[in-house]
């Protein structure tokens, strides 16, 4: 049996606590969005986070750039959300064109404002127990991997990803829930047989099938990718149902989490002193 771990509606749920925690507050938060661009994908998570903010009461200000814009432009943008007072925080969208130097565009923001945690000091502050705030991503999957409410200390868990950046906060986070951690980067059936926890990022669509997965696991799907006219993830779910399964559908699992959680960091930078 496939328990799906509705991301959807948890996320509602954190939504609506956040906008009581925000009607309490003596001013309006705001997130400074930059888009560069028009690929659809990162048009619709604007959207989305645009969308859900406005839900809590975070004030928007987005600043739109074409494909082909330049990096100084771009800087310039950043610098200006840094030195305004009335921005607590800024989301850069990822992915960027190939001509903006990613890395570059980050550590550019005010590692006080950045809402995504993927700032270099916000990620090794946090991975060195200092203060910071942790990324969205890895906070919405760990709490997704509690709510199939199963005991995890001891367990194991097999991260399948393409990016150390991503794992890096991911690790810390299950360590803390007393889990041992590898991270494969290409299909390892055996590796993936003894893991309790499977987290998939690779946006490699139904990479992972139902003899991949053991009986009993928690399956955390990150993978996005449209096919036709549907976004399917990195889990093919076919077969899955003669499994007793926990995971994550596709849409409306880990996204909606990644956009609550966001929403959770701007209200923490807005009311550091």
């Amino acid at each position: 049996m496939i328990t799906f771990l509705k991301g959807k509606e948890l996320a509602a749920s954190l939504r609506q606590e956040l906008a009581d925690k925000v009607k309490e507050l003596n001013f309006t938060p705001k997130l400074g969005v930059i888009l560069v661009g028009s690929d659809p994908a990162s048009q619709l998570y604007v959207d989305l986070k645009e969308k859900a903010a406005a839900e809590v009461g975070i004030k928007v200000d987005k600043k739109l750039f074409p494909k082909n814009i330049d990096e100084a432009s771009v800087i310039n943008q950043i610098t200006e959300f840094n030195n305004r007072k009335d921005i607590n925080a800024i989301l850069i969208q990822l992915p960027l064109p190939p001509q903006l130097n990613e890395q570059t565009i980050i550590e550019t923001m005010d590692f006080k404002k950045d809402a995504d945690g993927f700032h270099p000091q916000n990620l090794q502050a946090f991975l060195e127990n200092k203060k910071s705030i942790t990324p969205g991503v890895s906070q919405g999957i760990i709490k997704l991997v509690e709510l199939a409410q199963q005991n995890l200390a001891g367990k194991k868990a097999v991260l399948l990803v393409n990016s150390q950046e991503f794992a890096a906060p991911l690790i810390k986070l299950l360590n803390q829930l007393k889990m041992e951690v590898e991270v494969i980067t290409q299909l390892e059936p055996t590796v993936l047989l003894g893991a309790d926890v499977i987290v998939v990022a690779i946006g490699r669509p139904h990479t992972i099938k139902s003899e991949h997965i053991k009986n009993g696991a928690i399956v955390i799907d990150v993978g996005t990718t449209k096919l036709g006219n549907r976004i399917v993830g990195d889990v093919d779910t076919s077969g899955l149902d003669v499994k007793n399964i926990f995971i994550t559908p596709v849409p409306g699992g880990v996204g909606p989490m990644t956009v609550a959680m966001l929403l959770w960091n701007v209200y923490y930078l807005a009311t550091q002193k």
